[in-house]
């Protein structure tokens, strides 16, 4: 299991540091994740190219011997090493510029996407150099990649830079016991897998590992997102080059409510981490949109303009899985209210989860995850039609470091498996378990007036069996009262005479 301290996340902020200088937050940013791509696409390569000088029979300069396992071929002015060597040069911001371009050049899906800006004269190239010379870490070899480095060294990117630039925790990395959730609860074993809001692309990094590791085709699925913020877009084009994942992210970033570059999409499976109650979400020029099915969201906030635009999504036999603020799950706003009630109505809801808290580096507000489906009769084994299954795992997960939690396998495995045997893909028999989960019926929440908070259908949790006889519990409780009374006494006794020692009568 990856833990959330990978052990140089405060290195890496010095280096950014270092950097910063009189650029501003999202300047930086750039420059420093293009230098971590450059170190990964290295990494890579250069643990190959040893591999292959190792062969007699192979060539470590023949381009094919990496392209067959999805790495990129790194000319040798582009290569780490070389970087490196160079890093107190005057003009290394150039030397890096023409890596970019040459590793570019040499692999087709990165066209346009490597930033080259580092020649620039306001960028200090002293700063620059010593910035390489902190990359004394892996990030690109097998083990880092079988770790997803890349993705969880964004994740600490994110609340950092958000934090420098001063906005809420509303961009971040999904953490990797999420997706790894969402993932197994939904088991996009093959169809269309769409995430609206994407980020670096941890959603499908993921999808693409389940189907390999239920040993199913890899071309069985395919891959469509979308990205609002230029910088992640070009993250996640070059998260999915570098894995090989054939994704259709678009030609551009884009706005998923103004500028949906997937119109004609209907996902088997949708997967999200949509950015938590965004108020500038332009729902003023949206008032009369097609998505708005059951009801028009608030303009401001974003949360039920995510739902909606997920449903309208969905084929008809979809399914969504997508994490929200818990707020979500209540708010009692009237046009909140009003879509969750027509949601409720239409049977698209199945089931709801809230997570523990401490589980994202940039935001301390409390998720649950939402699943949707568009025909829950065809779904499975049961018909579990006018229910909706409640799970309440706040007291799940661990903490890895001092601030954070993560869900273990263990847990994973038992939030998904509860979810399989109410959904009927397995064959064990589903049972309520009192403070965990709850099958409700459409009834018991139209009581409880459409909220949709699992702890206030899954109950308290059953205490422990107790087969004490009554008699043998009281002599057994009055005796170790009396054994108290006891010691309190004598402790009393012994204070008495401490006092009297020094003066004191009491």
């Amino acid at each position: 299991m990856v833990t959330a301290n990978l052990g140089f996340e405060e290195k890496l902020w010095s280096m950014a540091d270092k950097l910063r200088g009189s650029m501003d937050a999202s300047e930086y940013k750039n420059v420093v994740l293009g230098l971590l791509f450059l170190k990964y696409v290295s990494d890579a390569f250069e643990e190959k190219y040893e591999e292959l000088k190792q062969d007699a029979w192979a060539d470590p300069e023949d381009k094919d011997e990496y392209l067959a396992e999805n790495i990129f071929w790194v000319p040798q002015e582009a290569r780490w090493s070389f970087i490196k060597d160079n890093a107190k040069k005057p003009e290394i911001g150039q030397i890096i510029d023409a890596a970019m371009i040459a590793i570019e050049k040499e692999n087709e899906s990165l066209r346009g996407v490597l930033p080259k800006a580092y020649s620039r004269p306001e960028l200090d190239k002293t700063r620059l150099g010593e910035t390489i010379d902190l990359f004394s870490f892996k990030v690109g070899d097998k083990e880092s990649r079988s770790k997803d480095v890349l993705g969880r060294v964004y994740e600490y990117f994110l609340s950092k830079f958000a934090s420098a630039e001063g906005k809420g925790g509303g961009e971040f990395y999904t953490p990797h016991s999420v997706v790894r959730l969402l993932v197994e609860m939904i088991e996009p074993y093959k169809g269309r897998v769409y995430d609206p809001c994407c980020g670096s692309g941890g959603m499908f990094v993921q999808s693409e590992r389940f189907v390999e590791e239920h040993q199913g085709r890899l071309g069985d699925i395919a891959v469509y997102g979308q990205e609002f913020n230029p910088t992640t877009w070009k993250l996640a084009k070059m998260n999915m080059a570098i894995r090989g994942i054939d994704a259709n992210l678009g030609d551009r970033n884009a706005d998923t409510f103004h500028n949906d570059l997937h119109r004609g999409l209907k996902a088997d499976y949708i997967l999200a981490n949509p950015p938590f109650n965004i108020s500038d979400w332009g729902g003023d020029k949206l008032r009369d949109d097609m998505r708005w099915q059951y009801g028009v969201p608030p303009v401001g906030n974003a949360n039920y303009a995510w739902i909606q635009h997920i449903v309208s999504k969905l084929a008809p036999t979809g399914t969504a899985g997508f994490v929200l603020a818990n707020g979500s799950m209540s708010t009692s706003t009237s046009a909140e209210a009003e879509i969750r009630k027509n949601l409720i109505e239409e049977d698209l809801v199945e089931c709801i989860v809230t997570l523990p808290g401490q589980l994202f580096y940039s935001t301390q507000i409390p998720v649950c995850l939402w699943f949707l489906t568009k025909n829950k009769a065809k779904n499975g084994k049961r018909e579990r039609r006018e229910e909706i299954l409640f799970i309440d795992a706040r007291k799940m997960g661990s903490m890895v470091d001092r601030t954070h939690k993560e869900l273990s396998d263990e847990d994973v495995k038992k939030i998904a498996d509860i979810y399989h045997s109410w959904r009927g893909t397995d064959d064990m028999p589903y049972e309520d378990i009192a403070g965990f989960c709850k099958a409700a019926t459409l009834d018991e929440v139209r009581y409880h007036e459409y909220i949709l908070t699992p702890g206030r259908y899954v109950g308290l949790e059953e205490a422990e069996e107790d087969d004490e006889p009554f008699e043998e519990k009281m002599d057994r409780i009055t005796a170790e009262l009396s054994e108290q009374l006891i010691k309190s006494k004598q402790l009393e006794d012994e204070i008495r005479e401490a006092l009297r020692g020094i003066g004191y009568e009491i």
